[in-house]
C-alpha cells in the first residue's frame, strides 16, 4: 500500500501564490498540511532546521516585497545582522518570511516557482 507523502505547508490563505503553490502540491499526490504563517510562524530552532535543509542563504528567506521588511527598513539593517539575530526576527513575525514554505522534513523550497515544484515535489 503506497502511503501519501505528507508536507508541512507554512502558507498565508490570502495568497495567491500560496493558493497555487498547495494546488500545484495536491495535483503532484502530496498531503498539505497548511500552516498559517502568519499565526503559527516556525520558532528559531525549525527555522534554523529549514534554513539548513533548504541550502539557502537566510537573506533568500525574507520576503522582501513585502510591507513589514520595508517599514523595518532590513535591507539597510540585514547586512549588519548576525545569522541568529536573523532567524530570530523572521521567528518573531511570520509576515517577514517568503513563503510558502514547504517541506516534508527532509527537503524544504521556499516561494514558488512551478519548475522548481516539478524537480522537488514532483515523482
Amino acid at each position: 500500500m503506497n502511503k501519501t507523502k505528507q508536507v508541512i505547508c507554512y502558507q498565508y490563505p490570502a495568497c495567491g501564490t500560496c493558493r497555487n503553490a498547495t494546488k500545484s502540491l495536491k495535483a503532484k499526490g502530496l498531503d498539505v498540511q497548511a500552516v498559517h504563517i502568519f499565526d503559527n510562524p516556525p520558532g528559531v530552532s525549525e527555522l534554523k532546521k529549514l534554513i539548513a535543509d533548504s541550502g539557502l542563504d537566510i537573506k533568500k528567506w525574507f520576503n522582501t516585497s513585502g510591507e513589514v521588511y520595508k517599514e523595518m527598513k532590513l535591507k539597510d539593517k540585514l547586512p549588519q545582522m548576525t545569522d541568529d539575530e536573523k532567524i530570530e526576527l523572521l521567528a518573531s513575525n511570520g509576515r517577514l518570511i517568503k513563503r510558502p514554505v514547504v517541506t516534508d522534513g527532509t527537503k524544504v523550497t521556499v516561494g514558488y516557482k512551478e519548475e522548481q515544484y516539478a524537480e522537488v515535489w514532483g515523482d
